[in-house]
């Protein structure tokens, strides 16, 4: 007990400036964001995945990746969303089981912790607190972000993860090497760049940034002659496994969540293949539990096309032949039409059989269908051979039409063998396995390969998709696989009793799961590749449109009066954050070509801080801006949030930088302090001048909304009365 010293003591400093603008963020943020009590833009979109996350039920947003909408159910768990809420139209309002407050609080609470964090960015990146404190108070009066922040939008959350993760690694980069701590910088910088990347895919172009600097200062340090091989070897290993290898597995792990939460069948399914379907409890798994594994020869199947293009479709013929012309004048074997219909029905089963016998049964024990085999495909319900023959396809002259083969005594020979060719099998006697395996039917006459080509036919094929043999293939693609779904052993001989038994469906509780990295690669490509069709919307921009904010977007209009919420950006910043961006490219310019003339007009350190505060603002501004001009995809002003903190943090990095290393007269730097406050003022005057539009209150008159259309391109709405 001697050992100890008593009394215990714990010395705490408070940084009063920090917590000032800290309030000030939560303040803005978080005032009255159940108003209004109404859907408001893009929450008729988010809140229809928060109500299937209530309800556990399977869905694809090819928008981005689960963890924005975790957090969005996560808002809706803590009110007791029940998910019973019809997400059709913005401006309807909230029912009494909608939790608006903790539906809004995480978007809120995200924006307002970015203010703190553009403060301790510039107080890393070596500037002063005054700098701080200015970077803190444009981002507080910035009316765009606010608004943003104040709705359960996804934009503040992901700008929130980016500060958090540029500001940790500078945490991580400037303590010392001797300091344990440092470590956990770094890996909260890299667990901040896994969330950033799960919530919006956007994200990954910050992190790809900070990757790069990350790689920059990488290599300095393996040139340190001051530190051994093994300090270095170590390092760069930590920072590896720390900013590479940790967000991979978040990432991994944002998408196990998200598939263990949704585990019910739902309006999604029909994109995934037949085996991500049956993993689900519901739809497709009801039907396809206890089914056969192996199909034999006398199965009953129906065959699934391995494309979603345009729809879901499965292999399918009915008692309709294709015109003897075509409308370009063509001619057609006027065979049975063989089409890809995008409905369940009893036309869709199809029999396996072995050329060298006359059985359409199931031997016992069965005979399983191997890779390479030869089989013929009877239609269930007309008993028509699948058929493919040198005639040019109906929507696809290039292609060869597919038919059911009927004998018109013409010289036109059946030619209706297909082998069997499994791509993913394991082995060349691979079994044929219902679901599981993918198929590419070869015909053995004329190696063409059985593939929807999407065209949809005219009206005497009822608009169903066009199937046809294609003698042009290379390498892998979906539209020439197919994979049993549905399977049963064929027990009956006759035609007839062979049509009550197609149309009796089987139910077995077997289950057959897919693996979870099999279900993640599966539903990341879909993600990734499928995409829905783009429309014009009203509040669509271009790019170019962002940078002097010719545009903005009406969130919210009141029902009967002029009450109305618009993002639109504070525009004193704005123009300020373009000027500050521009003076950054020529004063780097300038400095760049002075010193390779050997002309050193700031110190080295004070340069090496320019060129890391230009990586950071003007590299995350760009970052997050230029890859839109490549983008085809319906753009909105709300995609420019990310790149337009950035480039607004650049602002207080120019002020100190003129004010320090150019001004250096007293009476100079006197009068740039009035210039400052002046803007300051200016800021703030623009902030509380559009007020109404970012909180929607108070209602203004219609004269009133009339001059704050400071711009012709502003779509300002008001009611005349």
């Amino acid at each position: 007990m001697q050992g100890i010293k008593l009394p215990i003591t714990v010395n705490c400093e408070i940084n009063v400036l920090l917590v000032a603008v800290t309030a000030f963020g939560f303040l803005t943020r978080l005032y009255g964001i159940q108003f209004p009590r109404a859907v408001v833009f893009d929450e008729v979109y988010y809140g229809q995945f928060v109500s299937l996350y209530m309800k556990r039920v399977f869905f694809i947003d090819e928008s981005g990746p689960p963890l924005g909408h975790m957090i969005q159910a996560l808002g809706g768990y803590l009110g007791g969303f029940d998910g019973n809420f019809a997400w059709n139209r913005i401006g309807a309002e909230y029912t009494s089981n909608v939790p608006v407050w903790t539906f809004r609080v995480l978007p809120a609470l995200a924006g307002s912790l970015c203010v703190p964090l553009g403060y301790l960015l510039m107080l890393e990146l070596g500037y002063s607190h005054f700098a701080a404190v200015g970077a803190s108070l444009l981002l507080i009066m910035e009316n765009s972000l606010i608004v943003q922040s104040r709705f359960m939008l996804l934009e503040s959350v992901l700008i929130f993860f980016l500060l958090l993760a540029v500001v940790a690694y500078l945490r991580f980069y400037n303590a010392p090497n001797g300091s344990l701590c440092r470590w956990s910088w770094l890996i909260l910088s890299g667990s901040s760049c896994a969330f950033a990347v799960g919530v919006k895919y956007m994200g990954l172009f910050t992190y790809l940034l900070l990757l790069s600097l990350a790689a920059v200062h990488a290599w300095h340090l393996i040139g340190d002659k001051t530190l051994s091989n093994g300090k270095v070897l170590v390092q760069v290993t930590v920072q590896l496994l720390a900013l590479v290898v940790l967000p991979a597995i978040m990432y991994l792990g944002f998408f196990y969540i998200h598939l263990t939460l949704l585990n019910h069948s739902g309006p999604h399914d029909q994109m995934m293949s037949s085996a991500f379907q049956a993993s689900l409890e519901g739809g497709l798994a009801r039907v396809t539990q206890g089914q056969p594994l192996e199909v034999a020869f006398g199965s009953q199947v129906t065959l699934r096309s391995g494309s979603s293009k345009p729809v879901p479709c499965w292999l399918h013929s009915h008692k309709a032949n294709y015109p003897i012309r075509y409308e370009d004048g063509r001619g057609s074997s006027h065979q049975q039409q063989v089409t890809c219909y995008p409905f369940k029905d009893v036309n869709n089963w199809w029999i396996i059989k072995d050329p060298r016998r006359q059985s359409l049964v199931v031997v016992s024990p069965p005979r399983p269908v191997r890779h390479g085999d030869i089989i013929q495909l009877l239609h269930g319900m007309t008993s028509r051979f699948l058929n493919t023959h040198d005639v040019a396809a109906p929507m696809s002259p290039y292609a060869q039409e597919v038919s059911g083969y009927i004998d018109f005594n013409v010289s036109m020979p059946a030619q209706n063998l297909w082998r069997v060719d499994i791509t993913n099998r394991e082995s060349d006697r691979d079994v044929w396995k219902t679901i599981l395996s993918e198929v590419r039917l070869v015909h053995v006459n004329t190696s063409a390969v059985l593939k929807l080509s999407g065209a949809s036919l005219p009206d005497w094929g009822f608009r169903q998709l066009e199937v046809v043999g294609d003698k042009i293939y290379k390498g892998y693609h979906q539209s020439r696989l197919w994979n049993v779904e549905e399977h049963r052993y064929g027990r009956s001989q006759e035609q007839r009793e062979r049509e009550l038994e197609l149309k009796t469906p089987t139910y077995v509780d077997i289950s057959r799961n897919l693996t979870f990295m099999a279900k993640f690669m599966e539903l990341q490509w879909k993600m990734l590749t499928v995409r829905n069709e783009e429309s014009e919307h009203k509040y669509s921009s271009l790019p170019l449109d962002w940078i002097t904010m010719d545009t903005n977007i009406a969130y919210w209009l009141h029902p009967s009066s002029n009450a109305q919420i618009h993002l639109i950006g504070n525009i004193v910043t704005w123009t300020l954050a373009n000027f500050a961006l521009f003076v950054y490219v020529l004063l780097f310019l300038t400095y760049l070509l002075r010193r390779r003339r050997k002309i050193e007009d700031i110190p080295k350190a004070s340069w090496e801080q320019l060129v890391l505060a230009g990586v950071i603002c003007s590299g995350g501004w760009a970052v997050n801006y230029l890859p839109f001009f490549l983008m085809e995809k319906t753009l909105f002003l709300y995609h420019y949030l990310p790149a337009v903190t950035f480039q607004i943090l650049q602002i207080p990095v120019i002020v100190e930088h003129i004010y320090i290393h150019i001004l250096r007269s007293p009476s100079h730097q006197k009068a740039f302090s009035g210039v400052i406050l002046a803007a300051l003022c200016s800021v703030y005057l623009c902030y509380c001048t559009f007020c109404p539009l970012t909180y929607g209150q108070p209602e203004l008159t219609s004269k009133q909304l009339a001059s704050l259309r400071w711009k012709e391109s502003w779509d300002i709405l008001f009611r005349k009365h």
